[in-house]
């Protein structure tokens, strides 16, 4: 499982970083965690307001940082 986290490395940006890590840790699952902050690949995934939450190259979230607990949710949601 790929994971991007899509943003400018702002401070939401690194707190959903944190929340992902967090989430995949407890779930003890093998995903890998890019962060994304080049403007112009960010914009390639249609997200206008940052932090996106991408799981397999699908846009799952964008303008908010999720809990870990929603980003299990989303994980799960994908099997």
């Amino acid at each position: 499982m790929e994971i991007k986290i899509l943003g400018s490395g702002c401070a939401n940006c690194k707190k959903l970083e944190a929340n992902a890590r967090e989430a995949i840790a407890e779930m003890g699952i093998d995903a890998s965690i890019t962060k994304v902050e080049d403007i112009k690949e960010v914009m390639k995934y249609g997200v206008m307001r940052t932090p996106g939450f991408v799981i397999d190259e699908k846009v799952k979230s964008y303008g908010k940082v999720l809990s870990a607990a929603e980003i299990k949710k989303l994980i799960q949601a994908q099997d």
